[in-house]
């Protein structure tokens, strides 16, 4: 062969065995993640089939299948359905890592709040930093919120050890009320619900409005239900996790507060009813742009 044909048939097969290896190790993964998804619904197929989760009447509450009508799932569950989320990420090998988004990528404000009525009867503090890289709707959304105080009074309704603190019903019914329907659209998952993350509560898609909840465990089976995190605890974490939990899960699932009656009477219904719950003193930035 010439020169010039010599180099053009080694360039071809260079290119050929680049694509064939590729294909094999993309091939590979492919099985590997159907065997990993049959099996996880090979284990799931008793719990599902004798489990359904309800949803509730969404003019008065924001309710999910799991964030806020079910009880914490058990660590075996939470188990599979990490290990699903992450056989399902094997498609995709190599691009899997940007799944999780960087902490150093695009930080957004920092917002401290300043609580009272822990569980030992103390007040704290506890830091978020937002990333609008994770979730930049929700992030603007938690901003605007806390620059009009809205999270000042506020007291933490649902609290569930190992799981979630959920808040963001406003103490007076005619601010909350203002805030009720300016539903804002959802952002793709990019940050796992690991602890310490923050993300919007919801009742459906594109539903988020006010409420929030605090990762106190590990949820990453929320990503794949459309959670996503807008920020995280930096700081205070262990403040978090003394916020009162005696009331339970909360009505009509529990003996907690019922966020109907919390949309209807405010603080009013909550100081009579439910006294020893932990309220945000000050929510306010640290930051400022």
């Amino acid at each position: 062969m010439t020169p010039l044909t010599t180099t053009i048939y080694y360039t071809i097969n260079s290119i050929t065995m680049k694509l064939l290896s590729k294909a094999i190790v993309f091939g590979l993964f492919y099985v590997i993640k159907c065997v990993c998804a049959f099996q996880v619904q090979s284990s799931l197929y008793h719990r599902t089939s004798s489990h359904h989760y309800s949803s509730h009447d969404s003019s008065h509450q924001e309710i999910t299948s799991t964030t806020e009508s079910s009880p914490p799932p058990t660590s075996s569950r939470r188990n599979v359905l990490s290990f699903f989320l992450t056989s399902s990420l094997l498609v995709h090998p190599f691009q899997s890592t940007s799944f999780f988004a960087s902490a150093e990528e695009d930080q957004g404000r920092i917002i401290q709040f300043t609580v009272q009525n822990l569980a030992d009867g103390s007040t704290g503090q506890f830091t978020v930093q937002t990333y609008p890289s994770w979730a930049p709707k929700g992030v603007a959304r938690f901003e605007e919120l806390v620059s009009n105080h809205f999270f000042d009074e506020c007291k933490a309704f649902r609290v569930l050890p190992g799981f979630i603190v959920q808040f963001g019903i406003n103490g007076t019914p005619s601010i909350q009320e203002k805030w009720r329907s300016k539903n804002i659209p959802d952002d793709p998952v990019k940050q796992s619900n690991i602890r310490g993350t923050v993300t919007f509560a919801t009742s459906g898609p594109n539903t988020r409005t006010s409420q929030l909840f605090v990762n106190t465990g590990d949820n990453t089976f929320l990503d794949r239900q459309g959670f996503a995190p807008i920020g995280k605890v930096i700081e205070g974490m262990d403040v978090v996790d003394r916020f009162y939990s005696g009331y339970g899960e909360g009505a009509p699932s529990g003996k907690g507060p019922s966020q109907g009656m919390i949309q209807l009477r405010g603080n009013e219904y909550l100081d009579k009813a439910y006294p020893l719950l932990t309220s945000f003193l000050k929510v306010d930035f640290v930051s400022q742009k």
